[in-house]
């Protein structure tokens, strides 16, 4: 299935096409040829989502029967960002009666899977080196996101790498509603013959990388909605035809079942610590790259005597590394004397955020786990009980819970900060320590700031905002209907 040479009716190169083919090459050459392979299909409950009964897509010496009404989530593990948005779906397609699958295309043993795996560690490595070297960063990295990935010709390349990617659903039931929260997963799903595919793109730049024709794209804001519906600026010498009708839809923002479905009743009580002068509550994540720890550094520094005063309680997820929580210990004194840690205890953490709402709660609280679904999961504990999640503006940008942004990683997150702010849910994009700092200071003293976003927060709830992982669910059971 060529999705190489033509994109949307949009010819493609000849040269593009001949270095597609032969990057195909290279990974085959590199990992092996398994286009024939007969990978048996099985499933292993994920113990960290039992609460919507979650099973794990694995492969076994024979093919197991899939649960009655399944929705597979298809995904990759890059950084947190697109398993967090998959548990999102997930949650929704769980409140919506379906049984959700998940499907981690790069946690197999498969040509396919290695690619995506290779391209990862490339990733991670680059995003860490942009934090430390501004040359890097401003040469390479930011103008790669921001504008190699836009370009129509990285899709065509990617189509023909995602082909190594079909294998793996040999002994998938072609229509089984198909839910993807990266391009690789769509991609592969539809070069595998799956009929009922929704591609949910996770950012709000418009990027060629994120195509995958065949499935239904879906988007999160109306900016990246016309971007993508006419393609604009995917090839800076021709005006291109853009994506059909009924192959794009702006659906809002994909957030779990279980945050919206309280969502209210958690603002009042964000509103009656606000008020009432108790402790507030913030909320850092440590993303999975472990980017940025001197701004986290900076911040916890100049939080401390917040903190003490008991002014201020703050929560660090470290996710599943501990490498910031090492620097952590060796730049601030008594820092772990100082902290109450849930390394490793993800039930004892469910036990006390239950308790959250019955306490005013203080000091710093530390959270690692090496599960991944743990890790990712933690963050969502805790977003209904803290006052502001202090966050890159990546995947997190969507959730609602007001936000103060850091400096973005990679061009393509810059139009997510804009989004967040223009919605009244979160501050500009804070790019340096000082910055950071004055906005910190600035959230504390004046009570004015988080109850504005807080209210918009309800406005946004109330027109549906936040629907969107219900209705990328909903068109995944539907299929792709061409011309109606």
């Amino acid at each position: 299935m060529d999705k190489t040479s033509v994109i949307f009716g949009n010819e493609i190169d000849k040269k593009t096409i001949r270095k597609a083919n032969k990057n195909k090459k290279k990974y085959i050459k590199k990992y092996g040829d398994d286009s024939n392979a007969d990978y048996k299909i099985g499933f292993e409950p994920i113990k960290a989502l039992d609460f919507i009964n979650a099973n794990n897509i694995v492969f076994k010496d024979n093919n197991e029967e899939f649960v009655k009404n399944p929705l597979i989530v298809g995904n990759i593990r890059m950084g947190f960002g697109h398993y967090r948005i998959s548990i999102a779906i997930a949650s929704c397609a769980k409140a919506l009666g379906f049984n959700p699958v998940w499907l981690d295309l790069a946690s197999f043993d498969s040509t396919g899977s290695k690619m995506i795996r290779y391209q990862n560690d490339l990733y991670s490595k680059a995003s860490r080196i942009s934090q430390k070297s501004k040359l890097f960063n401003k040469i390479v990295w930011e103008p790669l996101n921001r504008d190699g990935f836009k370009k129509l010709t990285y899709n065509a390349n990617d189509q023909k790498a995602s082909e190594l990617l079909a294998p793996i659903f040999k002994n998938i039931p072609k229509d089984i509603p198909f839910v993807a929260t990266h391009a690789w997963p769509s991609q592969g799903a539809i070069h595998g013959g799956m009929t009922h595919v929704v591609n949910a793109i996770p950012d709000n730049w418009p990027m060629a990388l994120h195509l995958s024709e065949g499935a239904i794209h879906t988007v999160q804001t109306p900016f990246a909605y016309l971007g993508y519906k006419m393609l604009n600026g995917f090839d800076k010498k021709r005006i291109l035809k853009g994506i059909p009708n009924d192959e794009i839809k702006m659906v809002g923002h994909y957030v779990d079942h279980e945050l919206l479905v309280n969502l209210e009743e958690d603002n009042n009580y964000r509103l009656d610590r606000i008020n009432n002068d108790k402790p507030l509550r913030f909320l850092l994540t440590v993303g999975g790259a472990g980017a940025g720890a001197d701004l986290f550094l900076s911040m916890l520094e100049h939080l401390m005597p917040e903190i003490d005063a008991g002014r201020i309680s703050l929560f660090i997820n470290f996710g599943d590394h501990l490498t910031v929580y090492e620097y952590f210990k060796k730049n601030i004194k008594n820092f772990d004397e100082k902290s109450t840690k849930y390394f490793n205890e993800y039930d004892k953490l469910k036990e006390f955020v239950n308790k959250m709402n019955d306490t005013d709660v203080k000091g710093i609280h530390l959270i690692y786990n090496k599960d991944i679904f743990e890790a990712v999961y933690s963050t969502n504990l805790l977003m209904p009980k803290c006052d502001l999640l202090v966050t890159k503006p990546s995947e997190l940008v969507f959730y609602p819970i007001p936000k103060l942004f850091m400096r973005h990683i990679g061009g393509h997150e810059v139009y997510g900060a804009i989004h967040g702010q223009e919605f009244g849910d979160a501050t500009f994009e804070c790019e340096n320590k000082k910055s950071i700092n004055i906005m910190l200071d600035r959230l504390i003293m004046d009570k004015g700031i988080l109850i504005e976003m807080i209210n918009n927060i309800n406005k946004l709830k109330k027109m549906g905002y936040y629907d969107g992982g219900y209705e990328c669910c909903k068109l995944a059971k539907e299929g792709l209907k061409r011309g109606k």
